[in-house]
């Protein structure tokens, strides 16, 4: 089996590698694919050393599983023509989401949707996925009415440069600028770019995916922030649901569903944060209470590894699921 990487050298493509090495998927001969100026570069994969090729190159190998992580322009323009020559193509970027016929897919909550006519399926944003994992169980017992989320994201949700941005802040070199102000020390509610409602990108992609995932008739308010954090998004949520809840019974529920780690003992100081999520693939969700201001509302706080669950791990996961289905 030949699997495709387009944006290998990119942070969330170096981890791609990593999650595909890590999870012993059967890959005969890996493609790794980056811009001419990567050209040539070594790969390590397996105790064996590939070289960036082109890709139109990766094109021509006629690879089983392409998995892009190189932004959304070159994925309109080249998802298509890997479709073509018969490729499954699953995309990381903004590009596919929201097209009607293309499966937006979470593997814990909708990868029953995919099809052998699937050749192109989007992998969702990296905020919405870990979302999505935790209010799937809970909508499915409870139906979700509405839900207001508040992000808090890690720089590196940004790429390389942000991560370069924020060290230097800290190591008090001058560089170049990704964020419009410093990060360090600092919160930034601006995520994306703002649009005339006042939202930002980021908090529309938010919206319409959560909803094209789990179900249109939920509202949702999202509010995303980037904090100096290196690893990990954090989530504050409250869920108002159209049926009342019990909370040890929300706690079993989470509990058992695949992708979650409950992590839910306040008396203790157990809850989730990035530091302890980072490198790691589930979705941890703990700080779970009533919403005392209104009836049948649920607070929750959801952390996970943006760079693993967030977007490589999804994007693996959705590849071992075509492949234990034999869907092709």
């Amino acid at each position: 089996m030949k699997i495709a990487i387009v944006g290998a050298t990119g942070l969330v493509g170096n981890v791609m590698i990593k999650v595909l090495e890590e999870r012993n998927i059967n890959c005969s001969e890996l493609l790794p694919v980056a811009s001419s100026k990567s050209i040539g570069k070594k790969i390590s994969f397996k105790n064996k050393e590939y070289s960036v090729i082109s890709i139109e190159d990766a094109i021509k190998a006629k690879p089983d599983f392409a998995i892009f992580s190189a932004g959304s322009k070159p994925s309109l323009e080249y998802a298509p023509r890997f479709a073509e020559v018969g490729t499954i193509v699953i995309d990381n970027s903004s590009a596919w989401r929201m097209f009607p016929e293309i499966k937006l897919v979470v593997p814990e909550v909708n990868a029953d949707a995919i099809t052998s006519n699937d050749k192109i399926i989007a992998n969702p944003n990296c905020s919405t996925i870990q979302l999505v994992v935790a209010l799937a169980p809970l909508h499915k017992k409870y139906n979700i009415k509405r839900v207001v989320i508040s992000t808090y994201q890690s720089v590196t949700g940004t790429g390389v440069k942000a991560v370069k941005q924020l060290e230097n802040e800290r190591n008090g070199i001058e560089g170049e600028m990704v964020y419009p102000y410093k990060i360090d020390l600092n919160c930034l509610p601006h995520g994306g770019d703002f649009t005339e409602n006042g939202y930002t990108t980021e908090e529309i992609k938010m919206i319409n995916e959560t909803k094209k995932i789990l179900d249109p008739k939920i509202e949702v308010s999202p509010t995303v922030v980037r904090i100096p954090v290196f690893g990990g998004h954090s989530e504050s949520v409250n869920i108002e649901f159209n049926k009342d809840f019990d909370l040890d019974e929300v706690r079993k529920i989470l509990s058992n569903s695949k992708g979650i780690t409950l992590q839910d003992d306040p008396q203790n100081k157990l809850y989730p944060m990035p530091i302890y999520a980072q490198g790691k693939d589930d979705v941890f969700v703990g700080r779970i209470r009533r919403d005392p201001s209104q009836p049948k509302t649920l607070n929750m706080w959801i952390v996970s590894d943006n760079l693993r669950k967030g977007a490589a791990t999804n994007a693996i996961q959705i590849m071992e699921y075509i492949i234990s289905k034999k869907i092709n």
